[in-house]
């Protein structure tokens, strides 16, 4: 969970209010408030008006003066656009949030949802792969999607070309869930705009991305956390040694997600890195029986909402300038441009949680630090 770093029993209570639901939206939008700085800030305020008020305050602490948060003004027109698209703004704690983002260590605080929630009381298997996918792999991908429909499993993917699109279609019948890298209410790749209203219509869409925000690059790394933190397995069809369909699959073993492969021809490389995967541990599979057997039994029932909490705001004395220059210094002087774990982090400084957090809030802020998926951190690519 995106709070484990700090310990407390507070529940992170999901808001209540318009003005409530309008301050998390505020909160998260703001410039360079990312998720952990968002869970921090709420932690340290009790609410996401108190943490707006302050969040000036905090950036200039971090060296930015004149910082505006997100506007009201802003917020408000996103929550209309999204009331005209019959989209729901579901946010974390509420009965209809997905229970198994929960467990990520960088959960969404909100997502924008179309389409059935009913799909998320379901168990749900990733089908993901190539975009540029074989005839054989689209084979196999729709053979799956419809024999996991059939047993009562949500397919869960990313609308984007070849396997994906094979997964979504072929499950429209029996429930697809589609996560997406823009806006939810972006149809995106444009071929599939078809298919998006399918999913309209029978499935769901889910994305934590801004109404009407074209999907950017750097989105995509970020859906894909998404796709597996929701499966209770990442099943690859088809995908090259270097490809975001690996991604997916390590952020899922990252997660505590299990992954299974199709195997493909060695001479085949849009294989390849499904047979990188078996050769490394990944369970072969060449069915939809084959992905089932290797879950296990399950349960079509809703589970009671697990506890998840953000910390107590700190008692601590505060840290002086020079104390917070010199922690500021410890922690650039130790990244670079390769992602690092920040629990790892944390103990290779030594460093109090507390001022730790607080200290990657300040530089975060400060353009100086990056946060990436996996409770990652780098220095920030110009």
């Amino acid at each position: 969970m995106a709070d484990e770093i700090f310990s407390s029993s507070h529940p992170l209570l999901p808001p209540t209010t318009e003005d409530d639901r309008v301050a998390w939206l505020r909160l998260l939008r703001s410039y360079r408030v990312g998720l952990s700085t968002f869970y921090r800030l709420m932690s340290d305020h009790g609410s996401a008006q108190t943490a707006l008020a302050a969040l000036p305050q905090v950036a200039a602490d971090a060296g930015l003066q004149n910082y505006t948060a997100f506007s009201e003004s802003a917020a408000l027109a996103e929550l209309k656009a999204g009331k005209k698209l019959s989209a729901r703004l579901i946010f974390r704690g509420a009965p209809e949030y997905p229970l198994a983002l929960n467990d990520l260590v960088d959960a969404p605080p909100f997502l924008w949802a179309l389409g059935d929630l009913e799909l998320l009381k379901r168990p749900k298997i990733a089908l993901v792969g190539a975009r540029n996918a074989s005839s054989l792999g689209l084979r196999m991908t729709k053979l799956m999607a419809t024999d996991l429909g059939a047993k009562g499993f949500a397919v869960v993917s990313g609308l984007a070309r070849g396997i994906d699109t094979a997964a979504h279609a072929a499950s429209l019948a029996t429930g697809t869930i589609a996560i997406q890298a823009g806006g939810v209410d972006i149809k995106y790749p444009a071929e599939n705009t078809d298919l998006w209203k399918d999913i309209l219509r029978t499935g769901l869409l889910l994305s934590e991305q801004p109404i009407g925000l074209p999907p950017k690059a750097r989105h995509f790394p970020i859906r894909n956390r998404l796709i597996s933190g929701l499966s209770q397995q990442v099943v690859v069809v088809e995908a090259a040694s270097k490809s975001g369909s690996l991604i997916t699959a390590k952020t899922a073993l990252d997660q505590g997600r299990d992954v299974l492969a199709v195997p493909g021809h060695p001479f085949d490389a849009r294989a390849s890195g499904c047979n990188l995967l078996i050769r490394d541990g990944a369970t072969l599979v060449r069915s939809a029986q084959d992905v089932i057997e290797a879950i296990g039994p399950v349960t079509l029932q809703t589970e009671k909402a697990p506890g998840h909490s953000v910390p107590s705001k700190s008692t601590q004395k505060p840290r002086s300038l020079q104390q917070t220059a010199k922690l500021h210094q410890l922690i650039l002087d130790r990244l670079g441009p390769s992602p690092l774990a920040e629990d790892q982090l944390i103990r290779d400084l030594k460093a109090n949680s507390a001022d730790f957090s607080a200290a990657m809030i300040e530089l975060e802020i400060a353009r100086k630090v990056q946060r990436q998926p996996g409770g990652l951190v780098s220095l920030d690519q110009p």
